[in-house]
């Protein structure tokens, strides 16, 4: 079984939600705490042994090509005062050349849309769907993309469909993809559950389950061809579920609840958490963040 080098990095969003700090720049920039969200989810494929990175950008997106390419000025001028940690850090950031690819999506026309627009960079084979919005964090953990990888290799699962999932309350069931829980399982300590239906945003008492769909995929090629039929779902947008949906029965579907924590960075709330929980885990800022939360606390 080839290994899954490709990853899909869907960024064409207009972001109104964090207007008017998205205006002019990308919500896959807005930092947490010093890092871009799109960085995390570029490190946590490469972390999973993802080899080419393709970008589906919308307008005003040229931020994220900027990102991940070199600032020969800010090289330069780091590189003159020997802030050397600095010009690492920057360094850091950059991919093989050649491992990069930005395809631009005309119209934000849902994810199945953004997905189905890098199809001609894909190959016949399985690739990866990262959602920046979704900051997980796994700690010490292999990251979520890595837990996803280790375990599509094994029985029941090679070659087709899976998902990453978290249980949430049924009142916030709107907000997800939720599955029709199947058959569950573990491999070592990965909690496995088959996939029998998946639905687009469906109120509370009409979910199957409590299981819901978050920004990790991997996806096999049955379900490009779904896609090109562009048909609209929920919001009027073409729904990368509703395509997987379709190949229940066809492909083997699996779905992993993965560990870790997952922040959802494209609410406010869910940002600021973010940036508070990334903070506490930093040597550096988390006794003076404690400190003024503390203080917080006690005047409220």
């Amino acid at each position: 079984m080839a290994k899954i080098k490709t990853a899909i990095f869907p960024v064409g969003g207009l972001g109104t939600r964090f207007l008017p700090a998205t205006k002019a720049m990308p919500k896959e920039m807005l930092p947490v705490v010093d890092k871009p969200l799109i960085q995390y989810a570029v490190e946590e494929a490469a972390e999973a042994g993802i080899e080419q990175f393709i970008f589906v950008t919308g307008r005003g997106k040229s931020a994220i090509e900027d990102h991940f390419d070199h600032s020969f000025e800010l090289e330069y001028a780091l590189r003159a005062h020997s802030k050397d940690e600095a010009l690492e850090v920057t360094r850091a950031m950059m991919r093989t050349p050649g491992s990069v690819s930005y395809v631009r999506q005309q119209e934000p026309a849902g994810l199945g849309h953004a997905v189905w627009c890098a199809r001609h960079l894909i190959q016949d084979e399985p690739v990866a769907v990262l959602l920046a919005d979704d900051l997980i964090n796994t700690g010490d953990a292999p990251g979520c993309l890595s837990q996803m990888v280790n375990t599509y290799d094994s029985e029941g699962v090679r070659g087709g469909n899976m998902v990453a999932l978290m249980e949430v309350e049924r009142s916030q069931t709107q907000s997800y993809g939720m599955i029709s829980p199947g058959e569950e399982r573990y491999i070592e300590e990965s909690r496995l559950i088959e996939v029998k239906g998946l639905v687009e945003k469906p109120p509370p008492q009409e979910a199957p389950s409590r299981l819901a769909v978050v920004g990790r995929y991997i996806i096999e090629p049955g379900v490009f061809k779904e896609l090109a039929a562009q048909e609209r779902g929920a919001g009027g947008e073409v729904q990368l579920t509703d395509s997987l949906a379709k190949r229940v029965g066809q492909a083997p579907f699996q779905g992993l609840v993965f560990k870790g924590s997952r922040y959802d960075c494209g609410s406010k709330i869910g940002f600021l958490t973010a940036n508070i929980a990334h903070a506490l885990e930093r040597p550096e800022l988390s006794e003076s963040l404690r400190e003024w939360l503390r203080g917080q606390m006690a005047s409220s």
